[in-house]
């Protein structure tokens, strides 16, 4: 397999693939030749092999693991989620009961102040479990989580309800829109579950009530208040290892930020597209709202240095070059270790607001958050579901987004990267939607990369890429009902950027759009999905000319082999790739 070693287990289901399709007769793979089907032909790309037959290894895995880090279609996402995707979340002491503050079951009691004393409690302790036994409290305020490895736990999603009466714009006011006009920013920002580090929540809602746009993510438009730690010489997308000019004030178990800041040229944009003609030909400087989103700033912890090399604990998303000006930076202190875990997050039943004016039942947020995580939650009748902002190496685990329906089940923005949302679950809505309100689905945008959502079911919603260049993302092994929309607006820019992959999806009322992706997305892979047509929202590439893309396993689902690209990659041996 080259320069990548394959584990016994994952060389084991590939071999059982390639046996499966040797006993059916069947091709070892079906191939598309990257040139894009017609729109609603709703058949393969022209050159694409017959309908695969059960248990296949698509050709374009095997070439996966012979270059896992620099392969063109596929990301390495293998070291996505808190931890490094470790599967079992940390664990720390209970060190108080929200019941030992004031807080009482009895679903009338406003509980929020007692909950958020003992959150504060755990802090101060430097950390620890804050219990909420079953029953259901209600909180007429936000519950926020400012301090690193503090977990608030309840019984279960099923045993513990917070009934929350108040949404964030009575809470806090009005979050207008830089981007002017009536807009709500509670429509994609905040949440009534709120984990952010003390520093950043103290300098939103100080600029949210002085009618400012705040600073959202880990510099935001404060970038010049940060400190350069030091430079970085060229490298290559999927090394280990990086070359600084001065490794002084860097140590192993630091976060720092790699930030790239583009050219008059815009080839930092152009080379997150794949580059080549058809992002060099694309017209950047219009789109204002993309290019606020650089530099791009990728958050990493280091885990040694040797003289002036420094080992990261991810291989690097994109090539360093010098035009880039790449250094290492300070950032707001991160939030880290913290967790929210076992409870159901009801918001008081309202009708679902017209798009983009939404008040705020919103529901669990990260913001500026890094190894942290969500695990065994629920949140009913919400404006936002679960939201990521500038929130990275995060894992969502189990899930769900449940009662009248919300404008995002999921959102992942201002630049997130490297999280994992895996086993969610987005509920068929109990109401109908009213009129003019979106329902997005699981979104991506602003330029966040190397995200994975796996092993979900979406009875409604769509795939979400909200232009601003998302890049190498991935989905796998979802079943969705695809009746959602996409948004975003003109001067965010492309749809996709690079290596985005769809692994194994079963779309369950045909719909193409979003799922099916070889004629949109450049250097993408859509691999494993039953047949689809074109309908409502029909899009045209940004790009032009020649994607790049690939289309293998078409026509059906649950076939491909292995059948979930996320979990598959992580037996991928990649430290020995590429070679340097």
């Amino acid at each position: 397999m080259g320069n990548a070693d394959i584990t016994r287990r994952l060389l084991l289901g590939s071999a059982l693939g390639v046996a499966a399709a040797t006993v059916t007769g069947g091709p070892a793979a079906a191939t598309g030749t990257g040139a894009p089907a017609e729109a609603g032909s709703g058949s393969p790309a022209a050159g694409a092999a017959p309908s695969p037959t059960p248990g296949q290894v698509p050709s374009i895995w095997r070439e996966f693991t012979r270059t896992p880090l620099t392969h063109p279609q596929i990301p390495y996402v293998g070291r996505a989620g808190c931890r490094g995707g470790a599967s079992r979340l940390p664990s720390h002491r209970v060190v108080t009961d929200v019941t030992d503050h004031g807080a009482v079951a009895d679903g009338t009691t406003d509980c929020a102040p007692a909950i958020n004393s003992a959150i504060a409690a755990a802090g101060r302790a430097g950390g620890g479990t804050v219990l909420v036994p079953p029953g259901t409290f209600r909180i007429d305020g936000l519950i926020r989580i400012g301090h690193s490895d503090v977990v608030l736990r309840g019984a279960g999603s099923g045993r513990t309800t917070l009934y929350a009466t108040k949404n964030l714009t009575e809470l806090i006011g009005p979050y207008g829109s830089r981007y002017g006009g009536d807009k709500s920013s509670w429509s994609w920002a905040g949440g009534l579950i709120w984990m952010a580090p003390e520093a950043r929540w103290n300098s939103l809602v100080a600029a949210i009530r002085a009618e400012a746009w705040p600073f959202e993510g880990w510099t935001g438009d404060k970038r010049d208040e940060w400190t350069t730690l030091t430079t970085v010489e060229p490298a290559e997308r999927g090394s280990w290892t990086v070359t600084v000019a001065d490794a002084s004030r860097l140590r192993p178990g630091r976060l720092v930020l790699l930030r790239l800041a583009d050219d008059a040229g815009h080839t930092l944009l152009e080379h997150m597209a794949g580059g080549g003609p058809g992002p060099e030909a694309y017209y950047w400087d219009d789109k204002t709202k993309l290019t606020s989103y650089v530099p791009y700033e990728w958050p990493v912890r280091i885990t040694h240095v040797h003289g002036r090399e420094v080992t990261l604990e991810r291989p690097l998303p994109l090539d360093i070059r010098p035009e880039w000006d790449p250094r290492l930076t300070t950032h707001v202190p991160e939030l880290t270790g913290a967790g929210v875990e076992g409870l159901t997050l009801e918001a008081v039943q309202t009708p679902q607001s017209p798009h983009l004016l939404d008040k705020g039942y919103n529901g669990v947020v990260l913001q500026c958050a890094y190894d942290c995580w969500v695990d065994d939650v629920t949140v009913r009748n919400v404006d936002n579901g679960f939201g990521l902002v500038a929130a990275s190496a995060c894992t969502l685990r189990g899930t769900r987004v449940a009662g009248r329906g919300s404008h995002h089940p999921y959102f992942c923005r201002e630049g997130s990267h490297d999280n994992l949302i895996e086993d969610f679950t987005i509920e068929q809505r109990t109401v109908p939607a009213p009129a003019n309100t979106q329902l997005h689905g699981i979104n991506v945008e602003g330029l966040s990369s190397y995200n994975v959502w796996s092993r979900g079911r979406m009875e409604m919603g769509t795939f979400d890429s909200h232009r601003g260049l998302p890049f190498a993302d991935v989905r796998t092994d979802i079943t969705v009902n695809n009746n959602g929309r996409h948004g975003g607006d003109a001067s965010a820019g492309p749809l996709f950027g690079a290596r985005f992959a769809h692994w194994n999806i079963r779309v369950t009322n045909g719909r193409a759009g979003l799922m099916r992706i070889d004629g949109l997305a450049p250097y993408s892979a859509t691999v494993g999905i039953n047949e689809v047509t074109e309908f409502d929202q029909i899009d045209v590439p940004d790009f032009t000319g020649d994607l790049h893309s690939r289309l293998e396993l078409y026509g059906t689902s649950d076939v491909v082999r292995p059948r979930n690209l996320y979990e598959a990659q992580r037996e991928v041996d990649t430290r020995r790739e590429p070679s340097r």
